[in-house]
C-alpha cells in the first residue's frame, strides 16, 4: 500500500469513526454485556433550586415560566431563580410579575457563565436544574429527571431536547440522543444538554467564562468521581433555528466553548485514571472536532491517486458532495425541498463550524458574550 493510499484509508475512518463507528461500538458493547441505566421506582422529591438565565427574551419568557410553573413537582421543593444578562426590553418585568419567582439581574451583559454564577449564589436546593427559555418541558420531566438521584454515584442528569421541524439539525440531534443514552449505559454521557440538565449543588463549581457550562458540568461531575448519565423521559421540545448563518454561528460558538473546556480539563482524556470515560470523550467530542483535518486529507489523497479507478471515483464522490453543500448552502429552498442536498449542506457546516472553532481556540479567542440564538416560536 502507498504513502497516499494509506492516507486516504485512515482518513476515511477517521471521519466515519464518530459518526458511524463510535455509534456502533457503543452499541455493540452495551448489547453485548447489557449494559443499563438503572433507575429507583420510589418517588424522590428533592429541593431544587431552577436556574433560568435571560438575555432579552420578553417575547418567550413569559410562556416559559408558565410552563415551570405547569410542571408536575411539589412547589414547596421548587426555588425559580431568572437571571437577567444585561436585559435591554421588558423580560425582567414579565418575570418579576410571575408567581413565586426570584429575579435578579447583571447590569450588563456578562456572559452565560456569570449570569449562572449568579443564580448558584442564591440558590437554596439540593438539586440545582438548568434550563433556558427556548425549551418547553413536559409535564412531568423533572421527576423522571431527579429520581436517578437516588443513586448516590450520580452527581448529573442531563434532559432530552427534541428539535421541532429541525430537518438535517433534528438528525443530528437525534444521533447526539443516541450516543448520550449509549454512554450513560457505559460510564457516563460526555455532554448535557445545555437546554435542561440537573446537577447535585455540592458539586457545582463556578462556570469559567469561554467554556460550555452544561459540557464543563460534566467534566466536573466526573473529575468529582461521579457519574452523569441522561434521562429519556426528561423531556423538552423547541423548534428548529430557520437560518443557517444563525445555525453556522451557534455551532462554532458551541464547540469553540467545548474545545476550550475540554482542553482546560484534558486531565479527563488520560485513559490509566479515566478508561471509559476518556474514551467516550476522544470518540464523541475531539474526533468530531477534529474530523474537518481527516476530510481534506481523504480528498486530497483521492486527488493524488486519480489514476486509479477506484479512487477516481471516490475522488468525484467527495466532488458530489462538496457541490450539492454548496448548492444547499446558496439556495437554502432546494435544501428545504431535498433531503440529500439538506444533508450535505448541513455536515458540511458542522464540520466547517469545528475547523473555524478549532482555528480560533489555536490564536487565543474566547466567546463568552453573544446574542442567544433566536429560534421561531
Amino acid at each position: 500500500m502507498s504513502r497516499w493510499e494509506l492516507v486516504f484509508w485512515a482518513s476515511a475512518v477517521l471521519v466515519t469513526y464518530p459518526y458511524v463507528i463510535y455509534p456502533a461500538l457503543l452499541i455493540a458493547f452495551n448489547r453485548l454485556l447489557s449494559r443499563k441505566v438503572a433507575v429507583h421506582a420510589t418517588t424522590f422529591e428533592p429541593t431544587i433550586t431552577i436556574i433560568l438565565p435571560v438575555a432579552n427574551e420578553a417575547k418567550r419568557i413569559e410562556a416559559k415560566l408558565k410552563n415551570i410553573q405547569a410542571l408536575n413537582y411539589p412547589r414547596d421543593r421548587m426555588q425559580v431563580i431568572v437571571v437577567g444578562d444585561g436585559c435591554t426590553d421588558s423580560t425582567l418585568d414579565v418575570a418579576r410579575s410571575a408567581h413565586a419567582v426570584t429575579v435578579t439581574a447583571l447590569p450588563q451583559r456578562s456572559g452565560k457563565a456569570a449570569a449562572l454564577n449568579a443564580g448558584l449564589a442564591l440558590a437554596t436546593g439540593e438539586i440545582i436544574v438548568f434550563t433556558d427559555a427556548a425549551i418547553i418541558l413536559d409535564a412531568n420531566s423533572l421527576y423522571a429527571l431527579l429520581q436517578h438521584f437516588q443513586n448516590p454515584a450520580i452527581g448529573c442528569i442531563s434532559g432530552e431536547d427534541y428539535v421541532e421541524g429541525g430537518g438535517s439539525e433534528g438528525l443530528y440531534g437525534r444521533l447526539e440522543l443516541l450516543l448520550r443514552r449509549e454512554e450513560a449505559k457505559l460510564h457516563s454521557v460526555a455532554g448535557a444538554s445545555g437546554c435542561f440538565y440537573a446537577q447535585r449543588k455540592s458539586l457545582c463549581k463556578p462556570f469559567i467564562g469561554g467554556m460550555a457550562p452544561d459540557f464543563l458540568s460534566v467534566l466536573n461531575t466526573v473529575a468529582a468521581g461521579f457519574r452523569a448519565v441522561c434521562e429519556p423521559q426528561a423531556r423538552g421540545a423547541m423548534t428548529a433555528t430557520n437560518s443557517q448563518s444563525a445555525e453556522f454561528t451557534r455551532k462554532g460558538r458551541t464547540f469553540l466553548r467545548g474545545i476550550t473546556a475540554l482542553f482546560g480539563n484534558a486531565v479527563l482524556l488520560n485513559p490509566f485514571k479515566y478508561p471509559l470515560f476518556s474514551f467516550i470523550l476522544l470518540s464523541h467530542k475531539l474526533m468530531r472536532w477534529l474530523a474537518p483535518i481527516p476530510m481534506a486529507l481523504c480528498f486530497l489523497a483521492a486527488w493524488s491517486l486519480r489514476g486509479h479507478g477506484f479512487y477516481m471515483a471516490a475522488l468525484v464522490a467527495q466532488l458530489a458532495f462538496y457541490v450539492l453543500a454548496a448548492l444547499g448552502t446558496l439556495w437554502p429552498t432546494l435544501s428545504e425541498r431535498n433531503f440529500v442536498v439538506r444533508f450535505c449542506a448541513f455536515f458540511v457546516l458542522v464540520n466547517v463550524a469545528a475547523l473555524k472553532a478549532l482555528l480560533l481556540w489555536l490564536i487565543g479567542r474566547r466567546v463568552e458574550i453573544w446574542e442567544p440564538t433566536r429560534r421561531p416560536s
